[in-house]
């Protein structure tokens, strides 16, 4: 009876709550399984990206930042959500729903533009709607300003007033708080979905399609041996980075696209019944995309494979054929204009 009502949903003792014991420690075994290796994967890429000189290239300046966002969400949504579930409540009351609330979102939405940005880089960089273009560091270094500044402008108004941070799902974690009919709120969730989920999305959505467009054509030309041998060189590096990026736009969209489309279903009808297990399910999807991008770039990008693998095998070498081969083909031109993917 001490308690304002509103806080009594962080209370241990709860009345009813949605989901049994087993139930609770179910979900905290699942979010454990990808913040784990989340965590592992992301601080490897920082690490060897600190440690060798030949990582620091333009296009790896903004998978480093995709992966300090990513190792953000994993040790504050990712790592809560573990211990939360696993005591079947929210356990750090109003204050830490908002402060989770806040870094997830801002960690989470760094790391989808990051991804935008690097597929609209690729896509003038390989389809070159505008002529050639080359990504360099100024590029790289605006990019990842602006995917913090973006995403920080759009995060910060809840804890000033304009919108809120709430229990979501199974209430064991925080989100900005798509249910409450307030004004305020309301014009809050409206100009946020906007300007961030459907933006963001549109744009990598485009990019996305571009790129596999201009993938398909590369393959007919290999097909039909257009590719030389210096232009073919530097056409298969290219063509290697954009499968990549692809394959990360897509992993993305298929973890990120339940979540939206679940926000703008209850923005669009707010009295609509979800189950709160229902609600939680796109939650620790999109929470889950951390892990896939790091094994993504770190399995198809040879430079990161050639010194993150050693690191998390302790300094045991592989691949090692693989590495020799590849460094007597290689022309030199090629490496210099892209990065070695």
């Amino acid at each position: 009876k001490d308690h304002h009502p509103e806080e009594l949903l962080f209370v241990k003792p709860r009345l009813k709550p949605p989901l049994s014991r087993a139930g609770f420690i179910t979900l905290s075994v699942i979010m454990a399984i990808f913040t784990g290796p989340a965590i592992v994967l992301n601080a490897t890429v920082i690490i060897v990206s600190l440690m060798h000189k030949q990582l620091r290239q333009p296009l790896n300046y903004a998978l480093v930042n995709m992966a300090v966002a990513d190792l953000g969400t994993a040790m504050t949504g990712g790592v809560l959500s573990v211990i939360n579930n696993a005591q079947g409540y929210f356990s750090l009351g109003r204050t830490g729903c908002v402060m989770e609330g806040f870094a997830v979102s801002l960690f989470g939405i760094t790391s989808l533009c990051t991804v935008a940005l690097i597929a609209v880089e690729r896509m003038f960089v390989v389809c070159k709607p505008l002529g050639p273009v080359s990504f360099d560091l100024k590029h790289a270094a605006g990019g990842v300003a602006l995917s913090w500044l973006w995403s920080l402008i759009w995060n910060l108004p809840p804890l000033f007033g304009w919108g809120r941070y709430e229990l979501e799902g199974v209430g064991t974690s925080c989100a900005p708080d798509w249910h409450n009919r307030d004004p305020k709120n309301v014009s809050y969730i409206l100009s946020y979905f906007v300007n961030l989920n459907i933006f963001c999305i549109t744009i990598r959505s485009f990019a996305y399609i571009v790129l596999q467009i201009s993938i398909f054509h590369y393959t007919v030309s290999q097909v039909s041996r257009m590719a030389c041998i210096e232009g073919g060189a530097a056409a298969k590096a290219e063509m290697t980075v954009a499968r990549m990026v692809v394959l990360m736009v897509l992993t993305f969209l298929i973890s990120w696209m339940p979540y939206a489309s679940l926000a703008l279903l209850v923005v669009y009808n707010p009295d609509v019944e979800i189950h709160p297990l229902v609600g939680t399910v796109p939650v620790y999807l999109a929470k889950s995309s951390t892990v896939y991008n790091p094994i993504i770039y770190i399995y198809l990008n040879k430079q990161f494979r050639r010194y993150a693998v050693p690191f998390l095998l302790c300094g045991r070498q592989t691949w090692v054929e693989e590495e020799v081969s590849e460094t007597q083909t290689t022309i030199e031109p090629a490496t210099n204009k892209v990065s070695p993917s």
